[in-house]
């Protein structure tokens, strides 16, 4: 759907715009509302600073809009965010995309993510499966490249999960939930001193559900059922008038199953091999701080993660016998006997270090007569990762296999930036980050490569603080993303490998604070320029008398990614708070022929809707009760890159209806109410409450003997209705 094309997105718009004017008009006339909004802090920058004093697209999403949608994983909570989709095809969200870029999944080849995931230091990028929500303090999240500040995987954006830190008071607090599907969770999170210089902080959460799926043929119904154990643990340490030391470890234990693709596009399966989407993380970060120089303050922040990773699924869907009229009597005797039976198992183990050393000028240290601050730094990142896939068939078209591969990969960077006040109102950000990547990748197909690229990302900025509560700002941002292996030893030589991708970012955005500081507005308008685009592609490979297809990545020519963003809330009395955003996205591929010499020129981008918003409502009538009722909305959006397909297996291609290639266009409505005491409260909550089916993922092949493996659309489904009963108690 495009912008001329759509009404939801002109109607929320005008309404955007409508409110920003009338606050201005009201603003000079009410000075007595003191009604004011929460300050929103950016911590992961090189600098905290005001959200709405930060030049740059973003979200914060803190405790209350997680505890507004009872979100227990940051896959319930990303709608709130504009531009920014999810991909499943598994148990958990592991991969996101921001303004229409980033991965989808991962199966035999290594991936560099385009959005990086962040938890209190530690890289959880590509494994952010484990992105609780229990005890956090807020979500941030970049919109657009991330060049100076992340780096590598960062090209689309960065998501960055900072949860609660130490107190200096005891203080403690339990969390009880329970809900449909058999699910419950419980929660534990105490906090204090523990010597007069060492304070604590311990979070244990305990989340189990049968998930919503039925697997008719076993007669069970959890076999999409989610384990999931976080342990977290903080201290906070003065070590010294001038250091200070911040540690925390981690143990993540989700033993999840995963059934969730259905040959009736439906949520009951056949499968008589159920999958899994296990996960077992251990990991820690150091964060030293020093304040003993005159000049500037040091960080030197160290951080690992060991990873077992265990994901497989039942690759036919189905049960043996499903095309054996003796077992099935509904079968089409012209398919009987066409079945086939396989699993496919994924093993990783992965190991990420990371280290990082910067310097940040302090207050009263400028440079150039005073009017500069700066910041540099040095990073480094270890990344291995071995796979262990087992894979069977019992056709004679393809041998069952085990395959292995190890991928050593290794990132060195320096960076800095400068923050220049050229006047009062005028301020000028220009950074540039210099990043060398090296990987080693080998497999038991006898196939070995290597790669070495040094990639350069920066940035400019130009705002102008109008006043005090608007600001404007412009940029440029530059992002890359490197280039990797295809591990199929079927592929040309010269598709064995593939280049870094790059993005020119051109941005304009404007915040401002209204009515007293009880409602804001923030926008964005972007340009997305991509180059040497990094996508999915496949091709044909012919045996004798048998067709394989061969997927891999490779560089498009270049693509381009445009919209605009909006977030806005007004708090209009004591009663009643209103908020929304809103995200508005136009993608393409420019002079893109695919690898069967298709042509996607001018096609839209794959998982990109060209709208998002969400809209809600608090009302709190009375001291002890708040009504909160909020709607999502998301327009179609293309599963995957792929659009032709070979019906006939003889290398001649067809276009894929659109109908079998998309999702649907949803709105969902989710709402809760709370009854607060001063130390407890107890919420009835619902999300999805008009029970929508819609998919989040879907592929188009033939896997359905029952009809002769007839090419169609397979999609999984998202969340259904789901609701439950939280309480909150705090001490």
């Amino acid at each position: 759907m495009t912008f001329s094309k759509s009404a939801t997105c002109l109607a929320i718009t005008a309404s955007i715009f409508n409110f920003t004017a009338l606050a201005e008009q009201q603003a000079s006339n009410d000075t007595s509302n003191t009604n004011t909004l929460e300050t929103i802090t950016v911590t992961s920058d090189f600098r905290s600073q005001n959200l709405q004093n930060t030049p740059t697209s973003m979200s914060v999403l803190t405790e209350i809009e997680i505890k507004q949608r009872n979100a227990k994983h940051l896959e319930e909570l990303i709608a709130v965010s504009p531009n920014v989709n999810f991909a499943s095809g598994s148990q958990r969200a592991r991969y996101y995309q921001i303004r229409g870029i980033g991965e989808r999944s991962q199966f035999q080849e290594p991936i560099n993510p385009s959005v990086g995931v962040i938890i209190d230091e530690v890289d959880f990028t590509g494994i952010g499966s484990v992105a609780s929500l229990f005890d956090v303090k807020q979500a941030e999240v970049f919109r657009g490249p991330q060049g100076t500040r992340f780096g590598a995987n960062a090209i689309a954006g960065m998501i960055n999960i900072t949860t609660n830190e130490p107190t200096e008071d005891f203080e403690g607090a339990i969390q009880l939930g329970v809900g449909n599907y058999n699910t419950y969770d419980m929660g534990v999170a105490l906090s204090g001193p523990a010597t007069d210089s060492v304070n604590y902080r311990l979070a244990v959460n305990q989340s189990n559900s049968d998930g919503y799926i039925e697997n008719t043929y076993l007669q069970r119904e959890d076999t999409n059922n989610r384990d999931e154990l976080t342990i977290r643990g903080k201290l906070a340490i003065e070590a010294s008038n001038d250091l200070t030391i911040d540690l925390a470890g981690y143990y993540f234990d989700f033993d999840n199953g995963y059934d969730t693709f259905s040959l009736d596009n439906t949520r009951e399966t056949y499968s008589d091999q159920p999958g899994f989407d296990r996960q077992e993380t251990t990991a820690f970060s150091a964060k030293f701080t020093y304040q003993g120089f005159k000049s500037a303050t040091i960080l030197a922040i160290v951080s690992n993660a060991d990873s077992d990773l265990a994901y497989g699924y039942d690759e036919d869907w189905a049960y043996v016998g499903i095309s054996d009229p003796d077992v099935n009597p509904d079968i089409n005797p012209d398919f009987a006997y066409w079945e086939f039976s396989s699993t496919d198992h994924y093993f990783r183990e992965k190991a990420v270090t990371t280290a990082e050393f910067r310097a940040i000028s302090n207050n009263g240290e400028e440079i150039f007569n005073g009017s500069t601050s700066w910041v540099a730094g040095i990073f480094y990142k270890q990344d291995d990762e071995d796979l262990f896939r087992q894979y069977t068939r019992n056709d004679k078209a393809t041998k069952s296999f085990d395959f292995t591969s190890t991928n050593e990969r290794t990132n060195l960077a320096i960076y800095g930036q400068l923050d220049t006040q050229l006047s009062e109102r005028w301020s000028l950000a220009s950074g540039l980050r210099i990043e060398n990547y090296s990987a080693d990748y080998n497999n038991s197909q006898q196939f070995d490569d290597s790669i070495d690229d040094t990639m350069v990302g920066g940035k400019l900025v130009l705002s102008f603080q109008q006043s005090e509560d608007s600001l404007w700002y412009a940029s440029v941002n530059r992002g890359y993303k490197a280039g990797g292996h295809n591990t199929d030893g079927t592929l040309p030589e010269d598709l064995r490998s593939f280049d870094p991708e790059y993005l020119l970012n051109y941005e304009i955005g404007y915040k401002v604070t209204l009515l007293d500081n009880s409602a804001y507005v923030r926008t964005a308008l972007f340009y997305m320029d991509r180059d040497d685009m990094q996508v999915n592609s496949s091709r044909i490979i012919k045996e004798g008398n048998g067709t394989e297809f061969v997927s891999y990545l490779g560089n498009a020519t270049s693509g381009s990614n445009y919209g605009a963003e909006i977030e806005s809330a007004w708090t209009i009395n004591d009663y009643v708070n209103v908020y929304g955003s809103l995200g508005l996205l136009k993608t393409e591929f420019n002079d893109f022929i695919d690898a069967n010499q298709n042509s996607l020129t001018g096609a839209e981008q794959s998982h990109a809707p060209s709208y998002q918003f969400n809209v809600g409502v608090n009302y709190q009538p009375a001291d002890e009760w708040l009504f909160n009722i909020s709607v999502d909305g998301k327009d179609e959006f293309y599963f995957s890159d792929t659009r032709y397909f070979d019906y006939g297996y003889d290398g001649t291609f067809a276009p894929i209806p659109d109908e079998d290639l998309k999702s649907e266009s949803i709105i969902l409505l989710n709402a809760s109410v709370s009854y607060i005491q001063d130390n407890w409260q107890v919420k009835l909550w619902g999300r999805n409450l008009t029970d929508e089916d819609y998919a989040n993922r879907g592929f188009y092949f033939d896997n359905d003997s029952r009809d002769g493996y007839i090419p169609k659309a397979h999609t999984q489904l998202s969340e259904p209705l789901v609701f439950g009963a939280t309480l909150d108690y705090q001490f």
